[in-house]
């Protein structure tokens, strides 16, 4: 069963009354929270290897709501146990299909990018307003260092209802976890109004272990209109360190769409 756990979200769109106005039944479940369900059928076949270096591409294409009974689906091609690719799509309770995507293992394993193809800034103190001219192509962003604590971790795993013992027996981070810094390096960044996240492409470059430390760096890569909407791509690096303070590492490497500013209730209404 799905789960809002963005209720208390400076993002609005999570709150039931605010979603509504803009045509929605209620409050959305994040999209990073989708993307963890879509997360359990590569990690329940490839395991740790899929963590560390697979991959898997979801697009948001229609509301899950608190309470929906989700399915998430697997689909042939079937995968190797050493690698290969599967389908997967969520559907609601009505059969309505909210998310589909691609998860892969491939062979041979993908090198990891070097840090500095991201700039290292600093994340704003005084965030402007979310603006085409905030977010102009190339425009760095950074979401401060954080921990992955042991407590946070299992708290997460509860909160999405995740049944693999994988992430606790191994002591890693549920990619899900990590795919939110995704939305937090843009939060961080500017001043957002309600806003939805529509799609993510993400490469596992590494581990996250539990007492590892979390940070991120993107770069903007596209900044465009569409029926009223504006969208933004970022170009994200999901970096961690150990405990004993070695330098940081690309654990994944994610490309992410957001509609940071979605078109107004009033034009939604006029179409």
């Amino acid at each position: 069963m799905a789960r809002n756990t963005a209720t208390a979200s400076a993002n609005k769109i999570h709150d039931d009354g605010v979603a509504r106005r803009y045509g929605f039944s209620g409050g959305l479940v994040p999209g990073v929270d989708v993307y963890a369900y879509m997360t359990h059928p590569p990690a329940a076949t490839w395991g740790l290897a899929w963590l560390e270096h697979g991959a898997l591409d979801a697009r948001f294409v229609a509301p899950v709501y608190d309470g929906d009974d989700v399915l998430v689906i697997a689909s042939t091609p079937e995968p190797t146990p050493t690698g290969g690719r599967m389908t997967l799509e969520v559907r609601n309770g009505s059969g309505q299909t909210c998310a589909v995507g691609e998860a892969r293992l491939p062979q041979p394993l993908v090198d990891g990018p070097p840090v500095d193809r991201w700039a290292a800034v600093d994340p704003a103190t005084d965030p402007p307003d979310a603006t085409p001219e905030a977010l102009t192509t190339g425009t760095h962003l950074a979401f401060a260092p954080h921990p992955a604590r042991d407590d946070i971790l299992r708290t997460y795993l509860g909160d999405i209802g995740e049944r693999l013992s994988l992430y606790t027996d191994e002591a890693v981070a549920h990619p899900g976890w990590l795919l939110r810094d995704a939305n937090y390096v843009l939060s961080a960044n500017v001043r957002l109004g309600p806003w939805i996240h529509v799609e993510s492409h993400v490469q596992h470059h590494g581990l996250v272990w539990f007492g590892n430390t979390m940070s991120a760096r993107a770069t903007v890569a596209r900044e465009w209109e569409r029926k009223g909407h504006r969208f933004v791509e970022l170009d994200v690096a999901l970096l961690a360190r150990g405990e004993g303070g070695d330098d940081d590492r690309v654990v994944a490497h994610v490309t992410h769409t957001a509609i940071y500013r979605p078109r107004t209730p009033a034009a939604a209404e006029e179409d």
